[in-house]
Formats: C-alpha cells, sequence, structure tokens
C-alpha cells in the first residue's frame, strides 16, 4: 500500500448525533447512496472532507452517460451501469437534469482498428445492447460530415448520451437533505470503530452510526483501514487531461466520437457537452498523487492535434478551458464492491470511469446490500419534489426570463438571480468551485477574468474557502 496522507486537520471530539447510516466521501456514488438511503428511510449522513461535494474525482469527467456496450461481460460494472441509466433516463428530466441523447461513433482509423469492430459489437449485444449498427467509412461520415476522410469504419452507438455531470449529484443530495438527511463537510474520517454500531472520528467531530458504506473514491482503500479493515484492494490514481473548446467548435461536433479501446484505457474521445463546448480527452497516466492532478502543455498540444485529426474544422478553434483529473483506478479493472455484514458495512471502491452512470445503479446495489443488515427501515410515504436550475444549453435559461437581476458572467451568460439561488440553496456551495459547478459562473472563455471581482463580493462571507482575488473584491 502507498503511505496513507496526512489528516487535513487535527480530530474534534464533539459528538455530533447518532445515525441509521454514515456515507463517507461526497462524490457522484456517495451522494446517490445518501438520496437512495433517505428514500429508505433511514436516518442518513454523509461525510465529506472537502468543503463542498464533488471535491474529488467526481469534478472532472467527459459527462457521458453510457450504455455499457463495452463493460466487462458479465460483469457487476454492466449491471450497474445499465440499471444507473435505466434509472437516470427517468430521473434526470424531473430533477431538471439535462439528458441529451446524441449518439456516439466507434471510429476505426486504420486497417488494425476495423478488424476489431465485429468483436466490439458483439461484445455490445452480448451485453443487451442492441441498438448497435456497424458502419463504412462514408456511411458514418453521413450521420456527422465533420469526420475526416481517413475515416475507414465505425460502430454506431445510437442511444449513448451527454448529461450535465454536477447538476445531477447536487440534485440526489438535495433531495436526500429534504428528506431529512445530513451533509457535513470538512470531516474528514480519521478511525472508525465498530462495538455493535460505529464510532466514527472525523475532523468535524465525533458521530455513531449503525451501518456504514465508504463511497470515499480516491481515498476508498484508506478509509476501508481507517475503519479497522484490511483493504482488500489498493487505488493506483490515473490522471486524465482534458481541452474544452470554445462554443463555436460545437456546430462541427454534434456526436460523440469514441476510438477503439485499449486493455489499458478507453482513449480519447471527442465529445459535445451539454453546456455547448467541446471536450477532447482524457489521457490515461499513472501517477501516486492522490490530489495533484497538474496539466502539461505538451499533453494538451496532443489532444488538440488529435482533436483536429479527428474532426479537422477543430483545427485551431480557441480553447475555452483545460483541466485535468484524477480517476479512482484499482490493481483490478474491475469494481472493488465488498460487503462485511457482520460489522454493517459496504465498500464501494474502485470506480473507475463509468462511475457517473452506473452511480444510481451503485446506490441502488448497495441499499440491497445493507437490506441483509436487519435495520428495520421503512420507505418513505411521500418523495419530495426537486427540480434544479437549468444549466444545459438544451433547455431554456434564466438569462432568458425576466427579472433575472443582471448578467453577472457574461460569457456563459450566469444571472445574479442564479448565483444567489445557489448560496441560498439547502446545498449551498462551500468553495468557490463548487459554486462555478451551480451555476457555470467563471467557465466561460474568460475564466473569471471579468467576473471574480463581482462573485467575490457577492459571495462574501458565505464560502468556507473565498474566492481570492485581491484588491479587486473591495
Amino acid at each position: 500500500m502507498l503511505p496513507e496522507p496526512a489528516l487535513h486537520e487535527s480530530h474534534d471530539a464533539r459528538f455530533i448525533d447518532s445515525f441509521d447510516i454514515a456515507v463517507i466521501g461526497a462524490g457522484v456514488v456517495g451522494c446517490a447512496v445518501v438520496r437512495r438511503l433517505a428514500l429508505a428511510g433511514a436516518k442518513v449522513v454523509l461525510i465529506e472532507k472537502g468543503s463542498d461535494i464533488l471535491s474529488g474525482a467526481s469534478k472532472a469527467n467527459s459527462a457521458i452517460l453510457h450504455t455499457g456496450f463495452d463493460a466487462p461481460p458479465g460483469s457487476l460494472e454492466l449491471d450497474l451501469i445499465k440499471a444507473g441509466r435505466e434509472e437516470y433516463l427517468t430521473l434526470g428530466p424531473s430533477l431538471g437534469v439535462a439528458v441529451v441523447k446524441t449518439g456516439a461513433l466507434v471510429c476505426a482509423w486504420n486497417d488494425n482498428e476495423a478488424d476489431k469492430l465485429d468483436a466490439i459489437a458483439a461484445q455490445g449485444r452480448a451485453n443487451g445492447i442492441s441498438n448497435l449498427s456497424l458502419l463504412s467509412g462514408p456511411a458514418a461520415r453521413a450521420t456527422m460530415p465533420g469526420l475526416s476522410e481517413r475515416l475507414v469504419a465505425a460502430i454506431e452507438v445510437a442511444d449513448e448520451h451527454i448529461i450535465d455531470p454536477w447538476t445531477a449529484p447536487l440534485a440526489y443530495l438535495t433531495q436526500a437533505v429534504a428528506l431529512g438527511a445530513r451533509f457535513l463537510r470538512t470531516a474528514e474520517l480519521v478511525e472508525g470503530r465498530f462495538d455493535g454500531e460505529w464510532h466514527l472520528s472525523t475532523t468535524a467531530g465525533m458521530l455513531k452510526a449503525r451501518a456504514v458504506v465508504n463511497t470515499a473514491g480516491l481515498y476508498g482503500d484508506i478509509v476501508d483501514g481507517r475503519l479497522g479493515f484490511t483493504p482488500e484492494f489498493e487505488i493506483r490514481p490515473r490522471k486524465g487531461q482534458f481541452v474544452v473548446l470554445d462554443k463555436a467548435a460545437y456546430a462541427h461536433v454534434p456526436r460523440i466520437v469514441l476510438p477503439v479501446p485499449t486493455e489499458i484505457t478507453k482513449g480519447v474521445v471527442v465529445c459535445p457537452t451539454a453546456f455547448g463546448n467541446v471536450l477532447i480527452g482524457p489521457t490515461a497516466e499513472e501517477q501516486d498523487d492522490r490530489v495533484r492532478a497538474t496539466v502539461e502543455t505538451h499533453a494538451l498540444e496532443a489532444l488538440l492535434a488529435r482533436g483536429a485529426e479527428i474532426v479537422p474544422a477543430l483545427a485551431g478553434m480557441p480553447v475555452t478551458a483545460v483541466y485535468a483529473g484524477l480517476r479512482p483506478a484499482s490493481e483490478a479493472k474491475a469494481y472493488r464492491v465488498f460487503c462485511r455484514p457482520e460489522k454493517r458495512a459496504v465498500t464501494l471502491g474502485g470506480i473507475r470511469s463509468t462511475g457517473l452512470s452506473a452511480a444510481l445503479g451503485l446506490a441502488q446495489h448497495a441499499a440491497r446490500l445493507i437490506e441483509g443488515f436487519g435495520l428495520s427501515l421503512s420507505p418513505v410515504a411521500a418523495v419530495p419534489e426537486v427540480r434544479l436550475p437549468n444549466l444545459s444549453e438544451t433547455c431554456p435559461r434564466d438569462w432568458q426570463q425576466p427579472d433575472h437581476g443582471a448578467i453577472v458572467c457574461h460569457c456563459e451568460l450566469v444571472t445574479k438571480r442564479e448565483i444567489e439561488a445557489a448560496l441560498e440553496s439547502p446545498v449551498p456551495p462551500g468553495d468557490f468551485g463548487g459554486l462555478r459547478r451551480r451555476t457555470r459562473a467563471g467557465m466561460g472563455r474568460c475564466q473569471g477574468f471579468y467576473c471574480n471581482a463581482r462573485l467575490a463580493e457577492m459571495t462574501r462571507g458565505r464560502l468556507a474557502e473565498p474566492l481570492a482575488v485581491g484588491d479587486e473584491a473591495s
């Protein structure tokens, strides 16, 4: 195992409360699990060492809702992707979350890759994904004219979608909070002890729980160790760098363009986003550091070059943003799910690049495992209606409505009303990254150059980690 990282803060001995279930880690999986357990009638708490949800691996992904056509056959991952996708397609629109059907093309750029398409299509059909078609190069380009003429052949996966990756988990947690769930920020787990119930020491205080669920992502193996278990898996962080192109690129990329995958990675994807941009990435780079995900010029330049090879019109297209994220890969190419009934503990570990698609399925699976713990929960009689503001370019935005109070971020057309609503919401942002993910403010061409001072003024005293822009905010 790698050395355990130092705690962020000293332990706080104050007692917080007793709960039925404590969920550790507020990424997309943790938020989905808390919602599912709250619906089951549990008194549940979500503890997170960061100052906001999605502060780890979940904040950086390609925002694709996968069908599972290329998931390992017969795997738990495949089952949970399919279950999560099915629930998302029903739940997402009711929560106000974008779901955009674009379809995808798995593109072969040489004869060697083309030879692999039959097997990929056969695997997809064996996985229960029937809406697949093998296309010649010209036929594939007819569905997406911007593709390079070098294209040899492709598989059309008609049912792939793009989604809003940040509003979805926020909606899950918001609904859970409406059902009585509690969210503890800056509450890093220090130690867990089980003596018939769990005694959890965190940097925010002590709490008790009858059961625990570990959804700690990049720290999943470490959290298992702090709960007193011998970790049965090892997280090996995999860095992915991304380039976000200007909205002008969107017209050239109406569909998700996937490569023929290798044994190591799904490869570089070119795809539209729900926010009207085009994404190129990720890279796949192994590293030991679980915190820092740097971007490197040579890698970004290689992504841009690869994007232009795939869609020539992207050559020279302005770049809006670059970023890097870490995926919680492990020593095995599989989800690392463990249930310990004797201590009423579930671990959902090694949730790699498909976590966004499988989150709701993982929550269903965790709830089924917990049913065996004998907690005597009663499902809620009424589900509170939750609908979050639309951030996508596929539905009307707040700036198009009257009395929005002025545009604060002109690049992304974010209104004063949207920012105030986020700050006053049941799960308000704890830092500037959280505000950006809730509103898109500062995510456009200027990356906050023109709006950060106004945002700092509006958020003064309201964020655990304030936006620092020097004297501009005064």
